[in-house]
């Protein structure tokens, strides 16, 4: 198995869906489940590029629906693995919508998603770690790891007093 650091670039995709009337609700706008969907489809492609195994979502963040996307427009879903831990990688995701007649495009929404690794046997494996190069990547992978101790501590899997990186945030020493 080859563990050697993957760079991030390595492990970014894009990926693009126009919204059809069978993606939309009675007010021709997409239906959050259904990019929720697109979502994890872009996050797992992303996260099985980085470990090259099968991946599972472990963990979805809080997802805000900034912007209503309507029918039309097409969707640009940018997933890019942030970090990756034991036999789990962080990744986050950008939206964009984009009205190609008026020629308008925005963000509707961001989230981070976490996936687990698996063999075929469907035990966990190790993955490999991120090799960062940019200001923005590290910046991201600093705050991964406060991220999951948040949703450690939210699962019931870790106490808040060992997470000792968010207590940093709020404790003057």
């Amino acid at each position: 198995m080859n563990l050697s650091p993957k760079l991030a670039k390595d492990s970014f995709i894009v990926m693009n869906e126009l919204v059809l009337p069978n993606d939309t609700n009675t007010l021709n706008n997409l239906m959050g489940g259904r990019l929720l969907h697109w979502m994890d489809i872009a996050a797992a492609i992303a996260a099985q590029k980085h470990s090259n195994h099968i991946v599972v979502t472990a963990s979805v963040d809080n997802v805000s629906f900034h912007h209503p996307i309507k029918l039309g427009d097409v969707v640009t879903l940018e997933a890019k693995v942030t970090r990756a831990f034991n036999t789990s990688v962080e990744v986050r995701l950008d939206v964009w919508a984009e009205n190609i007649p008026s020629g308008t495009r925005f963000k509707s929404n961001e989230a981070y998603y976490t996936f687990v690794a698996l063999a075929e046997n469907g035990k966990t494996v190790p993955v490999p770690p991120v090799s960062i190069e940019t200001e923005e990547e590290k910046k991201l992978y600093d705050g991964a790891l406060r991220r999951r101790q948040l949703r450690l501590i939210l699962a019931g899997r870790m106490q808040p007093d060992e997470a000792t990186e968010l207590k940093a945030l709020f404790v003057k020493e």
